[in-house]
């Protein structure tokens, strides 16, 4: 099969969750056979294609036009993908309208509609409207969605019922265990071995970190004292949340920024004694994904996304007071419970999240789908 995957930034993976998904999908289709080509994003005039595990890597000009850079990007990627593949994968739906030139030519388009977009903070009122708009745009010109998480395929089902059919497959993690990660990494921050709570997000409120520091304060302030939280994302000020959030800097909340060396964010995962979930508006978070298969003792936030992942493997909070109660319950518990509920996060991941199921489940959808179109 000849796929093209666009709607990220590019691989290798260097920036976030669709980009490792990206790489994953691409790399494995290529290793079972198929010719698979990603689409990068390239500031100046595109270069050559670039070759990456097997994987084409074609670029295309991503305009500085501020918010409408992605749409102008996403739509430069359409228009040069609408010739030459069996099967378009846009990754995102932000420019599903114009989703159906790839499909005037016969070739199918499916689109992966994340979580709810339209829902983050980060987007401004014109911005919201135009993405809730494209969310029901989707349905009308993709030939297939894909969903995450299954509470995101059943909300598709259900809000758009004569529109395109609505899968799940779920993303992947990879194992890593403490003989994985090297545990000096930590000296740089000043952190003991599990002796500290953990969360990797994007500086966003849809991502509670403002209630995630607040209910550790409250923890604090019941037992007298306990662990650090270490909040791993680039936290510059630049937001007036942003800046909320260095507001509460303290030996007991500690900002490393972004973290991007595998080693270092591997090791601040793996040796925490509490990882923190606050993401509440997407579909299967791939930090939530990869602290399960660090066997981290997770506490996340309640929504049904979460639950649908962790499971009873994860703790789970609506607000700082209920976090301060969790993190209590953490502190109590004794070594056997805490390696328990690790061997339950690998179990899950091992039995639901493995890349290689994810790739068979997604060449075994492409080819029925290649099939019934050759029926057609």
């Amino acid at each position: 099969m000849r796929i093209a995957i666009l709607g990220t930034r590019g691989i290798p993976a260097r920036y976030g969750g669709f980009e490792t998904f990206a790489e994953r999908l691409a790399v494995g289709l290529v290793q079972r056979g198929h010719q698979v080509t990603v689409y990068a994003e390239s500031e100046g005039a595109p270069g050559a294609d670039q070759w990456h595990e097997g994987v084409r890597v074609r670029p295309r000009r991503r305009p500085a036009w501020g918010p409408a850079s992605t749409l102008a990007y996403d739509s430069a990627c359409l228009w040069d993908a609408r010739r030459g593949y069996d099967l378009v994968y846009m990754l995102g739906y932000g420019a599903a309208w114009a989703c159906w030139w790839p499909r005037v030519g016969g070739t199918p388009v499916w689109i992966n509609v994340d979580g709810l977009e339209w829902a983050r903070s980060k987007w401004g009122r014109g911005a919201r409207t135009y993405l809730r708009a494209m969310e029901a745009v989707a349905p009308r010109t993709a030939t297939r969605l894909i969903a995450d998480a299954e509470a995101i395929a059943q909300r598709f089902r259900q809000h758009y019922p004569g529109g395109a059919p609505c899968d799940f497959i779920a993303y992947g993690a990879e194992p890593v265990s403490p003989e994985d990660a090297d545990v000096q990494q930590l000296a740089r921050w000043g952190l003991e071995p599990g002796h500290y709570h953990v969360v990797v997000a994007r500086p966003e409120p849809e991502n509670h970190l403002l209630e995630i520091i607040e209910g550790h304060r409250l923890y604090l302030q019941q037992q007298g004292g306990g662990w650090p939280l270490v909040i791993v994302g680039d936290v510059t000020g630049a937001t007036p949340y942003q800046q909320r959030l260095l507001a509460q800097a303290s030996d007991q909340v500690r900002f490393t920024g972004g973290v991007y060396v595998p080693a270092q964010l591997n090791a601040l995962r793996v040796f925490a004694g509490t990882y923190l979930h606050g993401h509440s508006v997407g579909g299967t978070n791939p930090s939530l994904l990869e602290a399960l298969a660090c066997g981290n003792w997770v506490i996340a936030h309640d929504n049904p996304y979460n639950r649908e992942v962790a499971r009873d493997a994860a703790d789970y909070f609506a607000n700082p007071a209920e976090l301060a109660d969790r993190l209590s319950q953490r502190a109590a518990q004794p070594p056997g419970a805490v390696a328990a509920r690790s061997q339950r996060a690998r179990q899950i991941v091992a039995d639901h999240y493995t890349w290689p199921a994810i790739v068979d489940a997604y060449e075994a959808l492409m080819r029925a789908e290649l099939a019934a179109k050759a029926r057609r």
